[in-house]
């Protein structure tokens, strides 16, 4: 198959920061989720940003000259996306079908910004590995255990090593839904046995509950807290979440609390999250218990607890592209690049070089500002850009003073502007990229396989 042609993300031009706002959901446009996706609608149409809102439901994708579209139903012209000008925030209950996660997954093949990515999506849907994740990383969660078979609930409740009440939850739900408060063996069996009649299959956490007045939300944007709130328990419930009626207030957090929700949600390597946690009763020195990391938060409670305009926050913070995070595709240690007039090159992909990319060159010959140079019996001439000191490691272990040229590499249907050094390599692969390169493409390499994506079979 051939590969698309993303011409427009990988121009050198420089953007004139008015970019693409794609919001994708599910939900229907009465439900709070649209809330959200209004608000950044508005603050979009504010910074000049061309928007569109995508509902997965009768939604379709097009590839017109390798470009990707997205159409909703009855939209022929669809909306085109890039890498290079646009930021995806995936809404709604994106999770309940695979099709619909494949469409986060095209988008990160497409190097656009999706917030968040599958994966980070994939395990804050699930609650159990979520769990797992935080467990993983040492942060402060209700004791939790497993119920995969009806019959073993009361096992899993003396895991526990607590008493009644506990709470039962089902692996995915949102807003409160497929939470449940249960206050005796004989209660937790028969929820168990209905759950697991409706579903043989489900899986549900049984969890320790923690009496507390309020639980606290704290949204955690590119590695920073963004904004916080307290969510008081709701009269007569033993929820908080606003979707069902809590009324959100301002909280400060402690220095201690800070560090733990950044924790979590680096856990789940989440670029926009909202973490919830129960305050532990002394709150300087105990962590809080964290109950949930959240891929999909809405603006609404925070700006109604805050007063604060989070929605346009938010897109100020992607409006710097150094912001912008892209999920990596696989490559392999060796892959095969095309540059002219030399034609198919292999290239070895190391994540070593930190220095320059380095092609081979004989019978060099420098006259002036050009440097004429061979490679595979042809010749060329090429603008010196400038000298490099470079330190050559290995066996050699020595430092040289090098040509630096430019070259258009084109790899996987792109065209790359590319500096390189000129160095005699031979009997050793003709081009080392560096990490630089690697980074500008978006791969990550596989040090086990090579031709792993510029051949259609890799048996290495």
């Amino acid at each position: 198959m051939k590969a698309p042609k993303f011409r427009e993300f990988i121009s050198e031009a420089p953007d004139n920061g008015k970019y693409k706002l794609l919001v994708i959901t599910d939900e229907p446009e009465q439900a709070k989720t649209f809330h959200t996706a209004d608000r950044l609608r508005e603050e979009a149409e504010k910074l000049g940003w061309k928007y569109y809102l995508y509902k997965l439901t009768g939604g379709y994708t097009t590839s017109p000259e390798g470009a990707l579209r997205l159409h909703n139903k009855d939209d022929d012209k669809g909306f085109e996306v890039s890498g290079r000008d646009t930021i995806a925030i995936i809404r709604g209950s994106v999770t309940r079908k695979d099709s619909w996660m494949d469409i986060v997954s095209l988008l990160e093949k497409h190097s656009v910004c999706v917030v968040n990515s599958r994966e980070t999506i994939s395990v804050c849907a699930d609650k159990y590995r979520t769990s797992l994740r935080l467990a993983d990383y040492g942060i402060k969660q209700p004791v939790t255990h497993l119920i995969n078979d009806p019959e073993n609930s009361e096992q899993a409740f003396e895991n526990l090593n607590t008493q009644y009440p506990v709470i039962l939850k089902t692996l995915r739900g949102s807003k409160g839904v497929g939470v449940l408060f249960v206050e005796s063996a004989k209660s937790l069996d028969s929820i168990v046995q209905l759950i697991h009649k409706q579903d043989e299959d489900a899986d549900l956490l049984l969890q320790e509950y923690i009496k507390t007045d309020y639980d606290a939300r704290v949204l955690v944007l590119g590695g920073k807290v963004l904004s916080t709130m307290k969510r008081p328990v709701i009269e007569g419930d033993f929820r908080s979440n606003v979707s069902q009626g809590s009324k959100p207030q301002k909280l400060e957090l402690t220095e201690l609390e800070i560090e733990e929700s950044l924790k979590a949600a680096k856990a789940v390597n989440g670029l926009w999250t909202a973490v919830d946690f129960i305050p532990s009763k002394n709150r300087t020195k105990e962590p809080p218990f964290i109950i949930e990391v959240n891929s999909s938060p809405g603006t609404e409670g925070m700006e109604e607890a805050t007063g604060r305009n989070i929605s346009k926050e938010i897109l100020e913070f992607f409006a710097d592209k150094k912001n912008w995070v892209k999920v990596p595709g696989e490559c392999g240690y060796k892959e095969i690049v095309t540059i002219k007039p030399f034609g198919e090159i292999i290239a070895k992909f190391d994540t070593g070089n930190s220095g320059m990319s380095v092609i081979h060159a004989d019978k060099m010959d420098v006259k002036g500002k050009k440097i004429t140079w061979s490679l595979l019996d042809k010749t060329i001439t090429s603008d010196i850009i400038r000298t490099e000191e470079i330190s050559v490691g290995g066996l050699r272990d020595y430092e040289e003073t090098r040509y630096v040229i430019k070259l258009n590499v084109e790899f996987l249907g792109s065209i790359y502007e590319t500096e390189f050094t000129l160095d005699d390599r031979e009997d050793r692969t003709p081009i080392l990229f560096d990490r630089e390169f690697m980074s500008k493409v978006n791969v990550m390499v596989n040090p086990d396989r090579k031709y792993v994506v510029t051949t259609k079979y890799s048996l290495d």
